[in-house]
């Protein structure tokens, strides 16, 4: 089935305390979304991180996707803030 690595930036690593972790990669069909709502019930610091999705940004394989994105093949998650210019 191979895994998925995940990696999270800026304060949601800051609320996860970590900055990457590899789970299995979910079933087919599995959004994002999905996934976030699974890993927020692993620790409160996921639940925290996860809580506002309006404030999440994603993506899979370094391109950018909204989070009802499937998962599908992807070796990559990234999560992060909304980036913004300055």
């Amino acid at each position: 089935m191979g895994q998925l690595k995940i990696l999270y930036f800026a304060w949601v690593r800051e609320r996860i305390g970590r900055d990457e972790e590899t789970l299995p990669r979910p079933p087919a069909g599995a959004t994002v979304a999905q996934l976030l709502d699974q890993l927020a019930a692993t620790s409160a610091g996921h639940a925290e991180a996860f809580a506002d999705r309006a404030r999440l940004r994603a993506a899979l394989d370094q391109s950018f996707v909204p989070l009802d994105t499937p998962v599908g093949e992807a070796r990559e998650l990234a999560i992060f803030p909304p980036v913004t210019g300055g």
